[in-house]
């Protein structure tokens, strides 16, 4: 079964967790802030503070930005549940915002109603490895006086008008999942220019302190291990190279397949975390897809608002986000695709009457 994702490693991984592990030092030292500042360099952010994986690095953001209960974020119900449940881990309250039929991101156009005054942040969700429209969403969020978190954890590299994501709100999330564009096994990452955010971040993921064994406010342990960053560095080493592989695929998937291709808008640069297409008979093209030997992947087959955990959202109507998850397939387009299995993606789907 050709899979759906897969981790790329090399020996420099093994080389790096080895001097690691030669040190004694595994907890956070200097192997992290190496990492840190290597992909601040790469994103062009001032700062990057690693956390132990995503999900903690954007509850450590909210925090940092002192959204706490009663106050209220709007997001998309599209994505994975992390980006809502974090919201809910500072006591706020998420509001849902539809998507974008062809982008499958939150929609610019239907942001400004879902506003109120006790809105205080956006989270924009760069999904499947394709940037937000940000240029309206920055003029709302300016406009209204709100924060903005990108949700970059499947967009790792990937481009708005020449700025990579993570870069352009007040701060970036990304993710370091084996499933992702690089990974660190779990891990996560912050990243932004705000001297002030960058600094609460460093004091939240360490216990709330500001100096040891002096703890100033609230805090987790969120800390990434230099075993972690041992292997973001290497593989930050070949992300761009990662990148270019994932976009060769789909392109040849968009020259190849008999199906709709991915929509990418002019000045936008898609690192393809998923290569998304939508089928009317998702059950029975699964089932074909399995007959063939192709791996694939459903995200997200239940909307956020639908999840049994925001049951109080479960009667709000979100057609476009709704009719997605009915009908999104994700085929195999990471890096690690050889020529053959690429054909033999081509055939599966082409086969299917």
């Amino acid at each position: 079964m050709i899979p759906v994702a897969k981790p790329i490693l090399s020996g420099e991984e093994i080389a790096n967790i080895k001097v690691v592990l030669e040190s004694g030092i595994l907890a956070q030292g200097e192997t992290v802030a190496k990492f840190e500042k290597e992909f601040a360099r790469y994103v062009n952010t001032e700062q990057a503070v690693a956390t132990n994986n995503g999900t903690s690095a954007l509850h450590t953001v909210l925090a940092a930005m002192g959204i706490q209960k009663d106050d209220e974020v709007v997001t998309t119900p599209f994505t994975f549940i992390a980006t809502a449940t974090s919201i809910l881990m500072q006591g706020a309250k998420p509001v849902f915002c539809d998507i974008d039929s062809q982008t499958y991101n939150i929609d610019p156009d239907l942001i400004q109603e879902a506003v109120t005054k006790k809105t205080k942040a956006l989270i924009v969700v760069h999904l499947y490895g394709l940037s937000c429209d940000m240029k309206p969403i920055l003029e709302i969020a300016k406009d209204k006086e709100l924060k903005i978190i990108e949700d970059a954890c499947q967009a790792h590299g990937a481009e708005y008008n020449g700025k990579k994501t993570g870069t352009m709100g007040d701060a970036g999330v990304f993710s370091f999942y084996p499933t992702k564009n690089i990974t660190t096994g779990e891990g996560g990452m912050i990243t932004t220019s705000d001297p002030q955010i960058a600094e609460r971040c460093r004091i939240i993921r360490n216990h709330g302190q500001s100096e040891r064994y002096l703890h100033q406010i609230l805090g987790y342990n969120y800390r990434m291990t230099n075993l972690a960053a041992a292997i973001g560095i290497s593989q930050l080493n070949t992300l761009d190279k990662f990148n270019s592989r994932r976009r060769e695929n789909a392109r040849y998937y968009d020259i190849n397949l008999n199906v709709d291709p991915p929509f990418v808008p002019e000045g936008l640069k898609h690192v393809y975390h998923q290569y998304t297409i939508e089928v009317d008979d998702r059950e029975n093209f699964l089932k074909h897809l399995e007959s063939q030997g192709v791996g694939y992947g459903v995200y997200y087959p239940i909307p956020v608002h639908k999840q049994p955990l925001f049951k109080e959202y479960n009667d709000q109507s979100l057609p476009v986000s709704e009719n997605a998850s009915k009908r999104v397939v994700s085929l195999p387009v990471h890096p690690g695709l050889t020529d053959e299995e690429r054909d033999q993606v081509v055939s599966a789907v082409n086969s299917y009457e």
